[in-house]
């Protein structure tokens, strides 16, 4: 089995969000002790949820809520449509092993360990296990999140669904539809930007007004990119804003921020504009004091389309977009 050390994990900023839905279940309870579990059980459970949207895994949240509600059981599950229960067990800072509590030991897909910090303002998805026959797991002993991808994806067959999954190094190969962001309508992935970054929004904002007055009334969505092993685990969120403007033009911006926690984007991080056959139009490269790059704003024409690539020594991930 591998150290901890050596598999993949993911961590997330827990914002203002997530902290609302944990006091909201929270204060159902009548039991201190009970109201404490269901707290860092939202948390754990909203981990878990956002990272499998962003690797594009649908999710029934509102089971997954209305389980929490329940009052004398230990219950944190998050329903995979067509799929089961995946259970998502909070882990506390310097916690060795996790108990399961006996009304989880069966009936589930597998289990995610998510460590909470002290403040329970950063959460990390640690590894998962498929099964927890003897009522604990050791947190040396987790496989990966990559074996849990794999798992999804072998239950999912199983049950003729088939999961959508980009592995850096693979082109997103549906495009993504500008033309309905307009409308309120997001692929699975693409988040608000308070959600992917937390309390960098805020400056992100301001950083998008500074470039164009009409970039105010825009549309702006986040999508978190993972390039996997080659940035050390780190994560990256990718922006991008759209508005309308006359003629039936929009104008795009496009940025990429490193996630809350860190400070700087790693340097040759590579952000490129390509055309629809693949060629490089516009590209950007992030040097070590960069704590974001951008693309020069751009315009374009309902039906054009173009890819958006960001390059980190040999990884890569495409995002395909049609305006």
């Amino acid at each position: 089995m591998k150290n901890l050390s050596d598999i993949l994990t993911f961590t997330l900023p827990l914002g203002l969000n997530a902290h609302a839905l944990a006091k909201q279940y929270w204060n159902q309870q009548t039991d201190e002790e009970k109201a404490k579990q269901v707290y860092l059980n939202t948390l754990a459970i909203y981990a878990v949820n956002f990272y499998l949207n962003c690797m594009g895994i649908k999710t029934n949240w509102d089971a997954s809520c209305n389980s929490i509600r329940q009052i004398l059981a230990d219950v944190a599950v998050l329903e995979i449509p067509n799929v089961g229960l995946l259970d998502c067990r909070p882990v506390l800072p310097k916690m060795q092993a996790i108990a399961i509590p006996p009304e989880a030991w069966s009936d589930r897909i597998g289990y995610v360990a998510v460590q909470l910090d002290e403040s329970l303002r950063m959460a990390t998805l640690l590894g998962f296990s498929e099964t927890a026959l003897t009522g604990e797991l050791s947190v040396n002993q987790l496989r990966s999140l990559e074996d849990l991808l794999a798992h999804l994806t072998a239950k999912t067959s199983q049950s003729k669904i088939s999961i959508p999954r980009q592995e850096p190094g693979n082109e997103s190969k549906s495009k993504i539809q500008l033309s309905q962001w307009l409308e309120n309508i997001f692929e699975i992935g693409w988040h608000s930007i308070e959600t992917i970054l937390g309390s960098k929004q805020q400056n992100l904002a301001f950083s998008l007004r500074s470039n164009s007055n009409s970039i105010e009334s825009s549309m702006k969505r986040a999508k978190l990119i993972d390039l996997g092993l080659q940035l050390g685990n780190q994560s990256l969120a990718m922006l991008v804003a759209i508005t309308s403007e006359p003629e039936q033009k929009v104008g795009i911006l496009v940025q990429v921020h490193p996630m809350e926690g860190e400070t700087y984007l790693p340097p040759n991080l590579k952000l490129s504009m390509l055309s629809e056959s693949g060629e490089i139009l516009q590209e950007v490269v992030s040097r070590s004091v960069d704590n974001y790059i951008q693309l020069k704003r751009f315009r374009g024409l309902p039906g054009e389309s173009f890819g958006i690539k960001l390059t980190f020594g040999e990884a890569s991930v495409t995002e395909n977009f049609v305006i």
